[in-house]
């Protein structure tokens, strides 16, 4: 009956991760309408007398607050507004035109704010100029309170009716030639002794960090990216466990190689190895789509993630597990798969220092762990789990990776 049980909670929790993605897929998805996005650039694709329209998939929050518009090129009449709006804003008004919409417009320095009429707000911005719009921590309920900056000054702010969470990134543009670097990972913060700009670095978030910059949820690799020695880590502070037993990234820039791994590692793990190389470790790796399992072998597992893929891992525990537990009951009973032929990764070849982890001895409880990706479980594969628990680890290893990290999806 245990065994039944078992089985029944590992699919509710199939299920629970598919309808949350579902619902994500439809409300998270980034419209626009008379111009084009390449990576983080856009672009009108209009003909001046058009409005186009940018708005991103995901409103600002308390969690992220701010983003911001770098000025390529001003085109015929640099008609580039930055500002919020709902989700399902018409396309074809500039944001502020329309009611529950505030924006900055460039071309005039005016603020619209639900209306075809701009008051004066602030200074006219050209070419090279960067324009933030973010959220106050401190905005009371039911009323918002909105900030713009230029170059990392503060403009002014404008109290806006609304929750927190339905307000969108929106960028309009209105000219022939008009361009623009969107950033909606952009971090804001201000130091009340000194005022120089302060980040919101999450470290305490992390135990371990090698090679990677903390930015807020955001994680970028910043190490040489040369060889396989060149591994940028970070390992949670917290393993997880019967009450957050899930984490997921999302794959921002996919840098050169994506060579991005996920997975869960022991407290000692060496930082210059790859999650999953070494024994004590599990990961999904995004750029093969293998599971490594304590070592340099790969086993063909999943499909390859890029750029904008959700890749998330978790434990399921037995309903008898306590933190505490010590014995080596094996109380799953889920279908065994046969493994298949491993496959040599010649990347990851040269593991030189596994034979001195051969002594090691990591057997412990069994304990199932799954990996999804974009909400669906991929796999899942049993390991024993260390004396101390599994802590979410993450590796990067090419130029220009970074990944948005929620250690917490399910909670709340």
């Amino acid at each position: 009956m245990d065994d039944i049980n078992l089985h029944y909670r590992f699919l509710n929790w199939r299920r629970r991760i598919r309808e949350i993605r579902e619902v994500r897929a439809v409300r998270y998805r980034e419209r626009l309408k008379k111009m084009l996005r390449d990576g983080d650039i856009l672009r009108y694709h209009g003909n001046s007398d058009e409005v186009g329209c940018f708005v991103a998939a995901r409103p600002l929050s308390k969690r992220n607050r701010y983003y911001e518009v770098t000025i390529i090129d001003t085109g015929v009449r640099g008609m580039i507004a930055v500002g919020l709006v709902p989700q399902n804003y018409k396309l074809d008004h500039q944001p502020g035109w329309l009611p529950q919409s505030v924006a900055f417009h460039a071309d005039d320095g005016k603020l619209y704010n639900g209306n075809t009429v701009g008051q004066q707000f602030g200074p006219k911005c050209c070419r090279g100029d960067r324009i933030g719009c973010g959220l106050s921590l401190d905005s009371e309920d039911g009323q918002l309170t909105v900030f713009f900056t230029k170059n990392g000054k503060e403009i002014g702010s404008v109290e806006v009716p609304g929750p927190p969470d339905a307000l969108y990134p929106a960028v309009g543009m209105h000219s022939l030639g008009e361009e623009v670097l969107l950033d909606l990972n952009a971090e804001w913060g201000m130091d009340e002794d000194d005022g120089q700009m302060i980040v919101d670095s999450h470290e305490e978030d992390w135990c371990r960090l090698h090679d990677v910059k903390v930015t807020g949820t955001l994680l970028e690799y910043v190490g040489k990216g040369k060889s396989i020695m060149d591994v940028g880590l970070a390992q949670a502070r917290r393993p997880l466990n019967t009450r957050f037993h899930y984490y997921e990234l999302e794959i921002t820039d996919a840098g050169e190689k994506c060579y991005i791994a996920l997975g869960l590692a022991r407290r000692d793990y060496p930082k210059n190895r790859h999650p999953g190389w070494s024994r004590g470790s599990i990961a999904y790796h995004a750029d093969d789509g293998k599971l490594f399992q304590g070592s340099g072998v790969g086993d063909p597992f999943g499909p390859r993630c890029f750029e904008g893929d959700i890749m998330g891992c978790g434990i399921m525990f037995p309903r008898d597990y306590s933190q505490d537990a010590g014995d080596d009951g094996d109380d799953w009973d889920f279908e065994v798969f046969q493994k298949p032929d491993e496959v040599q990764n010649d990347l990851y070849a040269n593991n030189e220092d596994e034979e001195e982890e051969e002594g090691e001895n990591l057997d412990g409880r069994k304990v199932m762990v799954f990996f999804t990706r974009n909400g669906k479980v991929v796999g899942r594969r049993e390991v024993a789990l260390p004396v101390g628990g599994l802590y979410p680890t993450i590796g990067m290893m090419s130029t220009g990776e970074k990944v948005k990290v929620d250690l917490h999806p399910l909670s709340g």
